[in-house]
C-alpha cells in the first residue's frame, strides 16, 4: 500500500513521527515513521511531501522483529 505526499491514507491521518535510530547521523539516508490507525508509515526524512509507504501494523511488527534477530544481517 503506497500512500500519497500528504501522509493521509483513507482512515485518517499519520502521526508520531520519529526518526530511525539507524539513520545516517549526518542527516542524509534517514528515515522516519509513523503510525496511524493499524498502519505503521515510512518516509523520507529529506522529502516529507515525498510520498508515505504504508505497512500493516502486524507486518510491519514483524519486519522490526526479523531486523531485531539479525534475519538480514549478512
Amino acid at each position: 500500500m503506497s500512500i500519497g505526499s500528504d501522509s493521509q491514507y483513507l482512515g485518517g491521518e499519520f502521526g508520531g513521527w520519529r526518526k530511525s535510530s539507524r539513520s545516517n547521523p549526518n542527516g542524509n539516508d534517514c528515515v522516519e515513521v509513523g503510525g496511524a490507525s493499524g498502519l505503521a508509515g515510512v518516509r523520507d526524512t529529506k522529502d516529507r511531501d515525498g510520498g508515505t509507504l504504508a505497512f500493516r501494523s502486524a507486518a510491519w511488527r514483524s519486519f522490526l522483529t526479523a531486523l531485531k534477530t539479525g534475519h538480514y544481517d549478512r
